[in-house]
């Protein structure tokens, strides 16, 4: 009977190590285990409202929830997405809808739900195969002016840096560090209980929720040692938002945060698909991405909640839009397609790009079978397994591989045929474009083949 009891209990303590092991390996995911995911960006506050209804202004709360996103999982698995991007969460100063104005980082948002609901949701997704990145604000607090007693736990003056306004949008300067974006209260990180507060808060945050990755905005507005502290504590793999030029956005991958968002590319692709500039300059932001400690680690976007959509001023381009996308899901680095691509929504300026979804969950757009097309071509060629290489580049045509699939791009609406020589197939392949259901087949001779776009439409061939 003894024996028995010892035996049960090793075998209960055993189980409970099991379970704290398991859930410790869940926590968070590495940067190489990122490589894989396909993000879907939503605002929490946009994104489903059970209740339904409208929403005469956007630049206040709308009524998303996180059981509005719970309850349309099914929309966002049907194009594919294995990973969700999330709104801050914590609790903001009043019209916070978007999460960026922290009042209690102790909180969850009651407008979005309660913890549980929160927790909820992780597990939701977690039974599907979807990971959860929630966004975090470590650089400032809501616009409170000097009422520092209005915040949990910064509610004293020294947690701040002395008032002044960002003048200067460039890296490193003591302006961008130590001043206040868009007038909003600045911690002050040199102070040793602001950072280890913050360690300690995402490391707790990342533990009770489950959280699997992290956005962190304004990255560029803190020091890199920061940064390296606070990805230290939150074990986990962080996309950092700087929003600058592209020696800025390096210095902050080589010290600093794991990955950053793609803007240096963002901006060339929206220069090529947007406004028609030559389809060179990617072949030259590729040459200037070598720089990178590692580019598969980036974020990559065509549209976001900071910038005009496309499709803002340019409903008539979206074989360019589709081509845009397709980079974006094909390219090196990991993807993330924000709410409403797929229904083609072109909202303008922030809030205007800040829709509400709940109105359109169609499943028919085109865009949506578009995305549900590569996101699923993406993950059965497991592209992010292959270098990025270029194939070609000229002002109307950009070509390139990863691996054995050959994605080809234009940014004009007339014919283009081009013939690949510099190519990874033998003599003999049959390859197919997988838009075609087979119709559109190639076949490699004499050590090339030619292709030929049509309508500015893209195209991705892969051996049949």
């Amino acid at each position: 009977s003894y024996l028995r009891h010892m035996l049960c209990r090793k075998a209960f303590l055993l189980l409970l190590f099991l379970l704290a092991a398991i859930h410790q390996l869940h926590a968070a995911y590495s940067t190489q285990e990122w490589y894989s995911r396909t993000i879907y960006q939503l605002m929490t506050d946009r994104y489903n409202d059970p209740k339904g209804g409208n929403c005469p202004d956007l630049g206040n709360y709308c009524g998303g929830t996180f059981q509005g996103i719970i309850d349309q999982l099914d929309y966002i698995q049907g194009m594919g997405f294995d990973a969700i991007w999330i709104s801050p969460p914590i609790t903001n100063t009043p019209g916070g809808y978007h999460g960026y104005w922290a009042q209690d980082f102790n909180t969850i948002n009651s407008n979005f739900g309660t913890a549980q609901d929160l927790k909820n949701l992780v597990q939701a997704c977690h039974q599907r195969g979807i990971w959860v990145m929630v966004d975090i604000v470590a650089n400032h607090v809501g616009p409170i002016g000097e009422s520092y007693g209005q915040i949990t736990p910064y509610n004293v003056a020294s947690d701040y840096h002395t008032e002044c306004q960002v003048t200067q949008y460039n890296c490193f300067q003591q302006n961008t560090l130590d001043c206040r974006l868009a007038g909003l209260p600045d911690l002050n990180q040199t102070v040793s209980s602001v950072t280890s507060n913050l360690y300690q808060w995402i490391e707790n945050l990342m533990s009770e929720y489950d959280f699997d990755g992290i956005r962190a905005d304004t990255v560029m507005y803190i020091e890199q040692e920061f940064w390296t502290g606070f990805t230290n504590a939150s074990k986990s793999y962080i996309v950092g938002e700087v929003y600058a030029d592209i020696s800025c956005n390096i210095a902050y991958q080589k010290e600093g945060v794991p990955g950053v968002l793609s803007y240096p590319m963002f901006f060339t692709l929206r220069d090529v698909f947007q406004s028609g500039a030559s389809m060179n300059e990617i072949q030259s932001q590729v040459q200037a991405y070598t720089g990178f400690p590692d580019v598969n680690a980036l974020g990559t976007f065509i549209d976001n909640h900071d910038n005009a959509r496309f499709l803002y001023q340019n409903t008539n381009k979206g074989p360019q839009y589709l081509s845009a996308i397709t980079y974006v899901l094909m390219s090196a680095g990991i993807p993330i397609i924000y709410y409403g691509t797929e229904q083609n929504f072109d909202g303008g300026n922030d809030p205007q790009n800040r829709e509400i979804l709940w109105n359109n969950f169609d499943t028919s757009t085109d865009t949506y079978t578009f995305i549900a097309q590569v996101v699923d071509f993406r993950k059965k060629a497991e592209v992010w397994k292959y270098p990025q290489v270029q194939r070609y580049s000229t002002t109307n045509f950009y070509a390139f591989t990863r691996g054995n699939s050959f994605v080809a791009l234009t940014n004009q609406n007339g014919g283009v045929t081009i013939t690949i020589t510099y190519q990874p197939y033998s003599d003999g392949t049959k390859i197919c474009n997988i838009f075609s259901n087979g119709g559109d087949c190639l076949v490699v001779q004499n050590g090339q083949f030619t292709v030929t776009l049509g309508q500015g439409l893209p195209k991705i061939y892969y051996p049949a």
